[in-house]
Formats: C-alpha cells, sequence, structure tokens
C-alpha cells in the first residue's frame, strides 16, 4: 500500500470542512428552538385550515 491511499479520505473532504467552518455575518441567525417553534406552529395551523376546509 502506498502512503497515498492512506490519505485520500482527508484530502476529498477538505473542501466540506473549508466550506462548512466559514461562516456569513451577514446570514439570518436564528435559535434552533425558534425554528423549532415556527416549523410547529406552521404545523399545526395547516391541521387547523385542512379540517375546515
Amino acid at each position: 500500500m502506498s502512503s497515498q491511499d492512506g490519505g485520500s479520505g482527508l484530502m476529498s473532504s477538505a473542501g466540506l470542512v473549508r466550506y462548512f467552518d466559514a461562516e456569513d455575518s451577514n446570514g439570518l441567525r436564528l435559535d434552533p428552538k425558534t425554528v423549532v417553534t415556527l416549523s410547529t406552529l406552521i404545523g399545526i395551523l395547516v391541521i387547523f385550515l385542512n379540517a375546515f376546509a
């Protein structure tokens, strides 16, 4: 086995690590609890509206 075979996994994921480490300072920041709450409320609203449609 050559030394290049062992390092192929690191090289293939290097672009993904760099992508996920980059932070966009202009992006919208939401707490995960806020996302879950809004999603739940929208789901309840859809179910409620389908019940009366």
